[in-house]
C-alpha cells in the first residue's frame, strides 16, 4: 500500500495559506495562486530589506549635505575633514546631530574645517 502524505501536505498548505492571509481574492483562498503570491512576496521582501538600507543611507547623506552647505562647506569636504580630524561618527549619528542639535553640529563642522585647513597648509608651502 502506498503512502499519501496526507498530514504533511495539509500542514504545508495550511502554512502557505496562513502566509497569504490578507491578500485579495483568490490569492488568499486558492492554494496554487497563494503559493505563487507568497513566493513572490518573499522575494520582494528580501530585496526590500536591502533597499531600505540604501534609502536610509541616502537620506542621512542628504541631511548632512544640507546642514554642511548652510555652514559654507559641501558634504565631501566635510567628510574628508572628519576623517582628517580622526572623528569617527557614522552618517546616521551625524544626521541626527544635524537635525536635533545644531550647536553640536556647528562644533563638529568647525573641527572638520580646521582639520582640512591643517592638512592644506603644509602642502602649499614651497619645499
Amino acid at each position: 500500500m502506498r503512502t499519501r502524505m496526507g498530514a504533511a501536505k495539509k500542514r504545508k498548505k495550511k502554512r502557505i495559506l496562513k502566509a497569504a492571509r490578507g491578500y485579495r481574492g483568490g490569492r488568499s483562498k486558492l492554494y496554487r495562486v497563494a503559493k505563487q503570491s507568497v513566493r513572490r512576496s518573499r522575494r520582494f521582501s528580501w530585496v526590500g530589506r536591502r533597499q531600505k538600507k540604501r534609502d536610509f543611507r541616502r537620506l542621512w547623506i542628504t541631511r548632512i549635505n544640507a546642514a554642511t552647505r548652510s555652514r559654507g562647506m559641501n558634504y565631501s569636504r566635510f567628510m574628508g575633514g572628519l576623517k582628517a580630524a580622526g572623528i569617527e561618527l557614522n552618517r546616521k549619528m551625524l544626521a541626527e546631530i544635524a537635525l536635533n542639535d545644531p550647536e553640536s553640529f556647528d562644533k563638529i563642522a568647525e573641527m572638520s574645517h580646521e582639520a582640512l585647513e591643517g592638512d592644506l597648509e603644509p602642502a602649499n608651502t614651497p619645499a
